[in-house]
């Protein structure tokens, strides 16, 4: 067992355990998530830029979806690119700063996704169901702190 293992007393078998069972989600989350973007014409990397510039609150810079998706800015300026021909976004000026460009969604092109998330949602919702707003409480948690934790050491890969 490694020393922080120990320390954090979860043994060595269910740590395993976890990170097998993350590797599985991961894969099947990006054969999922492949197959949408072929369904909207997209490659899988563009596909999930996309998706940070559409949940995104605001429109973001290329800095920021760099910074979001641990691309590089060189790699992050031709997904802009293609998704702009391909009419998802649109480069506009910063009203407040003129200097800088963002990255604007095009919503109405977002229908060629059609009810892709449909299915998975409702299945997601029925499996849900089945917990107590305890056990969801740990699970959001969990989900949450791996989330960051993926950011943080993607950020660290990528240097």
């Amino acid at each position: 067992m490694t020393e922080s293992v120990e320390r954090a007393g979860v043994p060595e078998e269910v740590r395993e355990r976890f990170v097998t069972l993350s590797r599985e989600l991961s894969e099947v989350m990006v054969m999922f998530h492949g197959q949408v973007a072929e369904r909207a014409g997209l490659s899988a990397t563009d596909s999930k830029c996309l998706d940070l510039a559409v949940r995104a609150d605001r429109p973001l810079t290329a800095g920021q979806i760099a910074d979001l998706s641990g691309l590089s800015t060189g790699a992050v300026t031709g997904v802009i690119d293609r998704l702009e021909r391909a009419g998802y976004v649109r480069r506009v000026r910063d009203p407040d700063d003129r200097r800088k460009v963002l990255v604007e969604v095009t919503r109405s092109n977002l229908s060629r996704f059609g009810d892709v998330f449909e299915g998975l949602s409702a299945a997601l919702g029925e499996v849900l169901a089945d917990y107590t707003p305890a056990e969801l409480a740990v699970i959001e948690r969990y989900i949450s702190e791996t989330i960051e934790i993926t950011r943080t050491e993607t950020a660290r890969l990528s240097r």
